[in-house]
């Protein structure tokens, strides 16, 4: 059987140290200081209210109880719905009970929401800006470059996403082009952010956007222009029409039954 020959290109030694090792350095030092100034722009947590405090973890007594009310006998499990059906339909874990049945406040003109869209938007340009630049580098200076060879075959699907700017159709999917390799470093560099910035940073971009598809979750249950009695009211009918089964009913008999030989 005829083997296919390995493509051979003849290219200078010095590029690899004058585009692979400058571009892989310049993204490591802008992921660090991308973390630094999106600390140093962060707002700091607004210290909330016991009011606002009670409402959700209220709301969360009531899920959780919902979900695991089956590790609880029937009579604990029954006394335990009553009380927060009652609690939830009269309205007495709310922070601002006067203003039940109104309508949902403008998001608009929550200050809190107002602050979550200016830390969006700060995280946004920290994205865009340097990627920006670093592209606009990368073309005026390193585009139509093939840098590195991959160790291991590829198919053609592949081709064009590892020779961005190099316009070839007979060079093997293995070349990688330098824009390719700064497109790799973008996705391929959060080990070495974790080792040098701890696993909590703001180096990779990757991490920003999926912070920012989840902004504040877990911190605040009812978001901007949410009704907070209706989430009770809701969660109310859920917990009445919960059937119950204790995980311990007849556990005697079922472990007597297993250790029959």
């Amino acid at each position: 059987m005829a083997q296919i020959p390995i493509q051979t290109i003849h290219r200078d030694p010095q590029l690899f140290y004058w585009i692979l090792i400058p571009i892989t350095i310049v993204m490591i030092l802008t992921g660090v200081l991308r973390h630094y100034a999106t600390v140093l722009m962060a707002t700091p947590p607004k210290k909330q209210e016991l009011a606002a405090i009670r409402e959700q973890r209220s709301l969360l007594r009531g899920i959780n109880l919902r979900m695991n009310g089956n590790t609880v006998s029937h009579a604990s499990f029954n006394a335990r719905r009553d009380y927060l059906v009652t609690a939830y339909e009269e309205g007495a874990f709310l922070k601002e009970p006067e203003k039940k049945g109104q309508a949902a406040p403008n998001p608009m003109t929550d200050p809190a929401a107002m602050d979550g869209m200016m830390g969006m938007m700060k995280g946004n340009m920290m994205m865009m800006i340097p990627q920006t630049l670093i592209m606009g580098w990368i073309n005026t200076f390193f585009s139509g470059f093939v840098v590195i060879r991959l160790p291991f075959p590829l198919t053609i699907k592949f081709k064009s996403m590892l020779q961005a700017g190099v316009a070839t159709r007979d060079m093997d999917p293995q070349w990688m082009s330098s824009i390719s390799w700064y497109v790799l470093c973008i996705f391929g560099l959060q080990s070495v952010f974790n080792y040098l910035l701890g696993s909590d940073n703001s180096a990779s971009q990757t991490a920003q956007q999926m912070g920012q598809m989840g902004p504040g979750a877990g911190a605040n249950m009812f978001g901007p222009g949410q009704d907070p009695d209706k989430q009770f009211q809701a969660e109310a009918e859920n917990l009445a029409v919960q059937a119950h089964h204790y995980v311990l009913d007849g556990v005697e008999d079922r472990l007597l039954k297993s250790l029959k030989v």
